[in-house]
């Protein structure tokens, strides 16, 4: 189809024939791309890039985190899913929140931090290397410390007023957030790591360090308890999928929230967007109308027991969704959450039982053998809950502040309930084989971007690099989008006269995410990388 040699990129495409690393930091990269040098496979350079992540990317993800990984196997050609995204405690319930704030921020807002089970599962039942091998270069840069750089020193600084007192101690050591150029250190964090290489996963979920965090969030009025945290374990799940253009498409399945972009997809699959181009006026109309009619039924059935995933995944339900698009005219949305707008003029949520009687980052690591992972992982939030769990170095989430306090929504708070997010790490196979993995930041314009970044791929023939540079837009309440400056003014103005009401982002602009993939090349098998310039992400191959 051509896609290899399609799009416009700032950046070259990172190919190689041995091994593959993208993620949204150079260093974190190269974590993972040593051990894949070292022998290690896929699994083992992936955990290796996430937890550095969690120091070369304090504010995004890390211990205190959650997150999902799709883990491919060459050899049987097999997916699978670890959902390592902790629940609720037992005692979260809308009476436990004087203020939607405490959902937000502090010691109330934090879920069972699932990262150490979502890192350790996998290295023990799918790794070659020993921890002590693959948490090395994370122990090193927490130690040694690493450069800030200057989007970094922008993330800080924007997350810096979230902090409490233990934790600007560490990320804003002279008073004030660091400058591009600083170095980092985290040697708390080095000595939590070192407990986690000597003692596994048991060191937090019923161990003294769980011990450790539990209590100091306790003294700061926290609500997660020890009997939240005891015994815990990340679970192995089968992936949400849907069809597009001849190629399977997989995800995470619910709780998580993948399904929106899936269902995106699915409605998209019924115009030919590769006819009237990429992001032409008609290409992104049709793009933000079908992105508004999923974000409804996700605002709608996120947080069921019972979410009805055949049905919103279903091609006759995606027909009916597709045929209350307008060609001409905007329809307005009820925005990102619930409890935005309503009325007789606002795209509602349909109903898929006719048919069945949610800052983050993201990074993706291919090896020699073809085996693949796929990782969003996050705090939530800039530094998740803003609270530090005493002198561990481990931030805390803010997963809570992702459910409601009003019963009325399917995504109301209650005791020990699996998070659903927006976190949605992607698998693109054709004929059996891996084709694609991709993924991004963007809380929840997480689908919304993904999407796109597909559709740039299988409908444009753009290759990774070009796919995952391409302008973007967002939608919001009402008939509000978003859209990157370089969008050619007349398909802006035609957008609007189309009334779509357009808030102008700079030309890059993190606001829309910031993905990372690889293709790999059906006929030689090469591996191609790239990696957003809208954020740190860099794709290092060899």
């Amino acid at each position: 189809m051509g896609w290899t040699n399609k799009g416009p990129v700032h950046r070259p495409v990172v190919m190689g024939t041995r091994g593959l690393v993208t993620s949204a930091n150079t260093l974190a990269s190269m974590a993972g791309l040593r051990i894949l040098l070292a022998g290690g496979n896929a699994v083992d350079a992936a955990v290796a890039t996430a937890a550095a992540l969690n120091v070369c990317e304090p504010y995004m993800s890390g211990i205190g985190g959650g997150g999902y990984m799709l883990i491919y196997t060459a050899r049987d050609r097999r997916l699978r899913v670890l959902d390592y995204n902790g629940p609720s405690p037992w005692a979260a319930a809308p009476a436990a929140f004087a203020t939607v704030e405490e959902k937000d921020r502090g010691p109330k807002a934090p879920i069972v931090p699932g990262a150490i089970g979502g890192w350790l599962t996998p290295l023990e039942t799918a790794g070659t290397m020993d921890r002590a091998t693959v948490f090395a270069p994370v122990i090193e840069y927490a130690e040694c410390g690493v450069p800030v750089t200057l989007k970094a020193a922008s993330f800080i600084e924007a997350g810096s007023s979230r902090l409490t007192s233990e934790a600007r101690a560490v990320f804003c050591p002279t008073g004030d957030p660091p400058v591009p150029g600083a170095l980092l250190r985290q040697p708390q964090l080095a000595e939590t790591y070192r407990q986690l290489v000597a003692e596994g996963a048991s060191a937090f979920y019923g161990g003294t360090l769980g011990e450790r965090v539990v209590a100091s969030l306790a003294a700061q009025g926290g609500i997660l308890a020890m009997r939240d945290v005891d015994g815990w374990r990340p679970e192995w799940q089968e992936s949400a999928t849907t069809t597009y253009r001849g190629y399977d498409i997989a995800s995470v399945p619910p709780p998580g929230m993948a399904f929106q972009f899936l269902q995106t997809l699915n409605i998209l699959e019924g115009f030919d967007l590769a006819a009237s181009g990429q992001n032409s006026a008609q290409t992104l109309h049709l793009v933000i109308e079908a992105m508004k009619l999923s974000v409804a039924d996700r605002i709608a059935y996120a947080g069921r027991p019972d979410i009805p995933i055949h049905g919103l995944l279903s091609k006759e339900y995606a027909a009916r969704r597709r045929a209350l698009i307008d060609p001409e005219r905007a329809h307005k949305s009820e925005g990102e959450r619930f409890g935005g707008l309503t009325g007789a003029d606002i795209i509602a949520a349909g109903t898929p039982g006719d048919f069945t009687r949610e800052c983050t980052t993201h990074f993706d690591v291919v090896d020699s053998d073809g085996n693949a992972v796929s990782v969003t992982q996050s705090l939530g939030a800039f530094f998740g809950s803003g609270v530090m769990a005493g002198d561990t170095g481990i931030m805390l989430n803010n997963f809570l502040f992702w459910s409601e306090l009003d019963p009325a929504s399917a995504a109301v708070v209650t005791p020990h309930k699996r998070m659903g997010t927006r976190m949605s790490p992607v698998a693109i196979s054709r004929d059996g084989r891996l084709f694609m993995m991709i993924g991004t930041p963007g809380s929840y314009g997480i689908p919304q971007t993904t999407a796109q970044m597909i559709s740039n791929v299988i409908d444009h023939g753009f290759n990774i690099q070009a796919a995952i540079e391409a302008p973007r837009v967002r939608t919001y309440m009402g008939t509000t989008v978003d859209i990157e400056g370089r969008v050619p003014e007349a398909v802006r103005a035609e957008l609007m006269r189309r009334n779509h009401d357009l808030r102008l982002l700079p030309d890059w602009s993190p606001a829309v995410g910031g993905g990372q993939g690889f293709m790999i090349d059906p006929e030689s098998g090469v591996l191609m990388g790239g990696a957003d310039p809208r954020r740190d992400g860099y794709a290092i191959a060899f």
